[in-house]
């Protein structure tokens, strides 16, 4: 199942759209497993593809950065977001302008 799942968690997030962002929960809930938010975090630190896969865009349900951010750091990420247009705001995306919930 974990091979599945996280090959669901990247198809998911190669969708959403420069300029927009997600959250764990919302991935979680879109790939049919809503409780499961802790384990994208855990896919997304395993992306096998950085860059392509688009981890950067995933914030957690308030619109906070990842501290953690597993490929560079908090900074790093919200400079990947600026790069793309999102305002980034004391390390918080203001998820009313910037949520993508899919199409």
């Amino acid at each position: 199942m974990e091979q599945n799942f996280y090959q669901k968690v990247y198809g998911f997030l190669t969708a959403v759209p420069k300029g927009k962002v997600v959250t764990y929960g919302l991935i979680a809930a879109a790939i049919g497993h809503p409780r499961a938010a802790r384990q994208v975090g855990n896919a997304l630190h395993h992306n096998p593809k950085p860059g392509i896969i688009p981890c950067h865009r995933v914030v957690n349900r308030e619109g906070r950065l990842a501290p953690a951010f597993a490929f560079g750091g908090e900074e790093r990420q919200a400079e990947l977001l600026r790069n793309e247009g999102v305002e980034v705001i004391d390390g918080f995306v203001p998820l009313q302008k910037y949520l993508w919930e899919g199409d």
